[in-house]
């Protein structure tokens, strides 16, 4: 017998028919000897509206009462769960992040848990009930109620899991498992049966929208094995999805490539005419730093005749508050000559743990795009990953070549 964690998302929860699909799940996977506990989001677009409706009530609603309003989205979902699995047949109890006792900090709006009090739930469990937990909330030490942040409901899974040591957390989403990229762009793109934590992090920091980073995170701390599986699958005919685990779990022969991953939402900025002298970036980067902007990227040039060119990116959608915050504050500051900006950016990426044993990687990746006549802006790497900045343009072509030129569009012998 498996203690199993199922996340369901919005759109799995979406309609009462999707919401029915998802308990006729669950009672199979209980009928097969399992423990279950089920985490759910709310319905599809709720919590959405709950942000939007508080917005017309007040411009900048206060962040407890905030709170208390958007966790009522999945306090529906698991009392709907409960019912649809009670009319199967199976016996179901529903509790919300408080009534769990999900303890976190008092960071409203984007709390992180703190710790987890299991018993309620394996008393439940050793009775042979179904567990439902609503996601993306909790409560802290004086009883308020908070709420983690968007993909909270993920972070939700994984932290039960590790709590309850449960064997697996499936994460039920309208994907059926982590692909080598984005199918859109590559109709050859395969679905990976396993990939490592690291490789699902850097591909989530990267811009996939399979998992939450923080949940991801949390699952590599304590040794969650992840399984991302389809909630729209037919009756028979479900796959068994992408399994998330240890390097040690994966097999010898991988590929050196998991995946190419890619971002749109980047922009890059330079200053320059720096003056090259010690603490000159921490004088560049510490007012983006207090406007609470994060910085990805980021090359110094050699310095010639005393100055140098600082160039770093940023999310597309802070540009231009940065591009202000240069121009005013930092610019005349140290005395630069001039900025630069570029919000006609993309970043593509190649990630895989077999980086580590295998030279060579990074001369193919810029071998292969300099064959297209991509021109690449910037590099980053990692021990699993190597990052360009090239132009927006260029993004598909650069992804399909890559894909092609890692030989990921190969089924593996």
């Amino acid at each position: 017998m498996a203690l199993i964690v199922q996340k369901y998302g919005g759109t799995s929860m979406g309609t009462p028919d999707r919401i029915r699909n998802v308990a006729r799940r669950v009672k199979r996977w209980k009928e097969q000897g399992n423990q279950v506990v089920v985490v759910v989001s709310a319905m599809s677009g709720e919590t959405n509206r709950l942000i939007a409706l508080a917005k017309d009530v007040s411009p900048h609603p206060e962040p407890r009462e905030l709170d208390v309003m958007i966790s009522t989205g999945e306090q529906v979902t698991i009392a709907l769960l409960a019912m649809a699995l009670q009319d199967l047949g199976v016996d179901a109890r529903s509790y919300t992040g408080a009534q769990v006792r999900v303890l976190t900090d008092s960071t409203f709006t984007k709390a992180r848990i703190l710790s987890i009090d299991e018993g309620k739930m394996r008393r439940d469990l050793d009775d042979n009930k179904v567990v439902i937990v609503a996601g993306f909330q909790g409560v802290d030490e004086a009883g308020n109620i908070t709420t983690l942040g968007r993909g909270g409901s993920d972070t939700t899974g994984v932290a039960l899991a590790a709590a309850l040591s449960a064997d697996e957390c499936q994460i039920y989403t309208d994907v059926d498992g982590v692909y080598t990229t984005d199918p859109r762009i590559v109709p050859e793109a395969r679905k990976l049966d396993r990939i490592t934590f690291e490789e699902m992090l850097e591909m989530a920091s990267l811009g996939s929208k399979v998992l939450q980073i923080r949940s991801v995170e949390f699952a590599g701390k304590y040794k969650v094995k992840l399984r991302v599986l389809s909630s729209f699958e037919e009756e028979g005919k479900e796959t068994q999805g992408t399994l998330i685990t240890v390097e040690e779990d994966t097999q010898m022969e991988d590929p050196i490539i998991s995946g190419i991953a890619f971002n749109r939402d980047e922009a890059k900025l330079t200053v320059l005419g720096v003056p090259d002298r010690p603490g000159i970036a921490s004088q560049i980067l510490g007012p983006i730093a207090e406007a609470n902007v994060d910085v990805d990227m980021i090359i110094q040039n050699v310095g010639h005749d005393g100055s140098t060119d600082f160039s770093f990116t940023v999310n597309r959608s802070e540009y231009a508050r940065t591009l202000k915050i240069l121009e005013e504050k930092i610019k005349p500051h140290i005395g630069a000559r001039a900025i630069k900006g570029d919000n006609k950016i993309c970043k593509v990426s190649a990630v895989g743990v077999g980086m580590r044993s295998h030279p060579g990687v990074a001369s193919q990746m810029f071998r292969t795009l300099a064959e297209e006549g991509i021109n690449i802006q910037m590099i980053s790497t990692s021990e699993i990953k190597i990052s360009v900045v090239v132009d927006e343009k260029y993004l598909e072509l650069a992804v399909r070549v890559l894909h092609q030129a890692f030989g990921l569009d190969r089924t593996p012998a």
